[in-house]
């Protein structure tokens, strides 16, 4: 059998999926033009164009996207195989690649992940941090950390991180002293907010609840912005009210810098799962990394 030429198939992979040689050869840890040179020998053993290039894209053409839809369970299956070897070792290893949202990366995953790793240092974490909502597995992931209103069908969820979660509602005191306290979520029509946008361009309205009773408005501000530290930045500038998780915040009420408001109107919600798809054979990595966890969810009790 003429021999695969895996490492041209692999490059091919890595570009159809960032879209550009640039980003796939840094996260593959080499040059673009190795990379090129693989899709040049890739091209010329198929004999199509797999890709269309211009100076500001690249883009699969159709054959190129047939192919990815082929060679990505296959070649994911190549790599599992050759992760099943680690079961021989003294102890797992390879990478572990993780899609989770951004909050997450921000607060309670680092200290999991740094404990994680300091139990098995033969394992690499790969972390993307990012809020839109993507199929793990089409794009290179082992796993994703969602909450539970956007976990996909067919995957194994488990728990992680802080179990119960909750917005709440805070402005600086110069701006409370400036425009008034609003004593109801509809007061809130008539102030400056600061709002978070995700980068799939929605920009979720304000949900609250008080016992029975739920409320959702749309609010208006100076600033909206898909990175919290602005957002928080904002506040703490007086600029306006904002609404986010209550680790976010806490720091800041701890200080007095921020002063939380609509204390009863607090949105409480379930915490985030660690995702995966059902598979009889786990990569090793990912493997300790389930146990890892279901281990710390127990010891939180």
């Amino acid at each position: 059998m003429e021999e695969l030429p895996l490492n041209d198939l692999d490059a091919f992979t890595a570009i159809a999926r960032e879209r550009s040689f640039r980003a796939a050869a840094r996260k593959r840890g080499v040059s673009a033009s190795s990379l090129s040179d693989s899709l040049r020998r890739l091209e010329e053993r198929v004999g199509v164009r797999l890709f269309n290039r211009t100076t500001r894209s690249v883009t699969p053409t159709e054959a190129g996207e047939r192919l990815l839809e082929r060679l990505t369970p296959a070649l994911g299956e190549v790599s599992l195989a050759l992760q099943q070897l680690d079961s021989f070792r003294d102890s797992p290893s390879g990478t572990l690649r993780l899609n989770v949202p951004t909050i997450a990366a921000r607060l309670f995953l680092p200290d999991l992940a740094n404990r994680f790793l300091k139990r098995y240092p033969q394992i690499s974490l790969e972390i993307v941090g990012e809020d839109t909502f993507v199929d793990v597995l089409a794009a290179g992931y082992d796993a994703g950390i969602r909450y539970d209103e956007r976990l996909e069908r067919d995957m194994i969820a488990v728990p992680i991180g802080p179990r119960r979660q909750r917005y709440v509602t805070a402005a600086a005191p110069d701006y409370l002293e400036r425009r008034g306290v609003p004593r109801h979520p509809r007061d809130l029509l008539g102030h400056d907010c600061v709002r978070h946008r995700f980068l799939s361009g929605a920009s979720l309205p304000w949900e609250f609840e008080r016992g029975e009773e739920a409320l959702v408005i749309t609010p208006k501000g100076p600033i909206i912005a898909n990175a919290i530290d602005m957002e928080v930045s904002a506040a703490l500038a007086g600029l306006g009210v904002i609404r986010t998780f209550e680790e976010v915040l806490l720091p800041a009420i701890k200080t007095g810098a921020l002063v939380p408001i609509l204390e009863e109107w607090v949105m409480e919600f379930s915490g985030p799962f660690l995702y995966y798809a059902s598979r009889r054979h786990m990569p090793p990595a990912l493997r300790a990394f389930v146990d890892f966890v279901k281990g710390e969810q127990r010891k939180a009790g």
